[in-house]
């Protein structure tokens, strides 16, 4: 059974840095795509940033150029490093596989705050 463990979020100033990192069970070759999305309250669940087996990234508009999605295959993890965040990424975050089936994490909260 396929399982994704997300940490690495947490509270941090407007202008700061975190490192988000979702673990899988299996090897992260075994799925198409790698993805992160992101939840704010009272706002639907939005794509952040992908990245496909291949190697291609894409990312939402809001977040290029501060955000970079990577992967470390003998880690199993693939990463979400989050740079000058603001108060609007504020969201709990969801790792998210595509294989045979759509797999999701449990969340983790990053709160960008003052």
């Amino acid at each position: 059974q396929v399982q994704l463990l997300e940490s690495g979020g947490g509270l941090v100033q407007p202008g700061g840095s975190l490192r988000l990192s979702c673990a899988a069970s299996v090897s992260i070759f075994t799925f198409r795509t790698l993805a992160w999305y992101r939840q704010a309250p009272g706002k639907e669940r939005e794509l952040v940033a992908a990245v496909t087996s291949t190697g291609s990234t894409n990312y939402a508009d809001s977040v290029k150029g501060r955000f970079t999605i990577s992967r470390e295959a003998a880690k199993k993890t693939v990463y979400l490093q989050m740079n000058t965040l603001k108060p609007e990424d504020t969201a709990v975050y969801y790792c998210n596989a595509l294989a045979g089936g759509t797999y999701w994490g449990q969340g983790t909260q990053v709160t960008v705050s003052s």
